[in-house]
């Protein structure tokens, strides 16, 4: 009698899916995108680890959100990582018996901004003051934008902060940005008397002028109205309280879109643009500048005169940057 031969049972294995890269050029204006790490220099209280996960969180989505770090990691063992990474700048906390500091970093020869944090609040503590707190799921999938405010004194130390913060984001050209990908800006204002920096994070929204707030949530959600209190639909639309009375426009703060924005905003229309804060908040000021990575000669430094004075030295180092 013939045997049959029983089938050799093959394990189902489920494919991995590959997870997509992401670009390392800007195909519209051809340059590098600029990526970053954020870690620790020593030993963060629980406040400061915080901030440094708000501050990878800022940074998205050209940064490591889950960057491993160990106590025997030293500036070393991040740059030979940053090379293969394409990663340009360096952001790191550090915390002295006086103040917190954070240092942010051209690599891999610098230069070196270095800061002391006065004061400083965390993304949980900005959602905890606001009644109605905003966070889209897809408000990290682009990079912000960056606005500089009271920069333009001519002095060289803030020309050199300014290029610094311009390069740690992608640029953008406007004649070709999709206005869907504009969701968050980063906000430095220096104060010239107090020798300041305000750093705020906001989210952008749109909002059509002339609409009532009703209207806006029921085209929004694709929600069916209750109606049964109404005597009549146009109750719905002017009941008080609920008109954009209740919310007034700022004719300074509107805009034409050249395009069509979700359900609600339309092109050829007015919009009014509304920033609502999303943390986190410091007050910086700028303590020294160094040439190199964390090392080199000192250019500026508030407490003392900078090496490089003359001009000519200030633009070639400018050339390099």
């Amino acid at each position: 009698m013939a045997r049959f031969r029983n089938k050799r049972k093959v394990a189902f294995v489920r494919p991995v899916a590959k997870k997509q890269q992401q670009q390392s050029v800007d195909h519209v204006t051809g340059d590098k995108i600029p990526r970053s790490f954020v870690f620790a220099r020593g030993k963060l209280p629980g406040p400061l680890k915080q901030l440094q996960t708000d501050l990878r969180k800022l940074m998205l989505p050209y940064t490591a959100l889950k960057l491993k770090e160990k106590k025997r990691n030293n500036l070393k063992d991040f740059l030979n990582v940053a090379g293969p990474m394409g990663v340009t700048h360096f952001l790191m906390l550090s915390k002295t018996e006086t103040a917190p500091y954070l240092r942010v970093a051209r690599t891999p020869q610098g230069p070196t901004l270095t800061f002391k944090i006065h004061e400083y609040s965390l993304a949980v503590d900005v959602v905890r003051s606001q009644l109605r707190p905003r966070c889209p799921k897809d408000l990290f999938k682009n990079s912000p934008l960056i606005v500089l405010s009271g920069f333009g004194t001519g002095e060289q130390h803030l020309k050199l902060t300014t290029i610094m913060f311009q390069n740690i984001f992608p640029a953008i050209d406007i004649n070709t940005v999709k206005l869907s990908s504009c969701q968050r800006i980063v906000l430095l204002n220096y104060d010239k008397d107090k020798k300041l920096i305000d750093f705020r994070h906001y989210s952008i929204r749109l909002q059509p002028v002339g609409v009532s707030r009703r209207i806006r949530k029921f085209v929004q959600n694709h929600q069916v109205p209750d109606l049964r209190s109404l005597q009549d639909v146009s109750d719905f639309v002017t009941k008080a309280g609920y008109g954009s009375e209740s919310e007034a426009d700022d004719e300074a703060a509107t805009v034409s879109l050249p395009s069509d924005l979700g359900r609600v905003n339309r092109a050829s229309t007015k919009s009014a643009v509304k920033l609502q804060e999303i943390g986190p908040r410091m007050t910086l000021q700028l303590i020294k500048i160094e040439e190199g990575l964390c090392s080199g000669g000192v250019i500026f430094s508030e407490y003392g005169m900078a090496i490089l004075q003359n001009q000519a030295e200030y633009d070639l180092f400018f050339y390099f940057l």
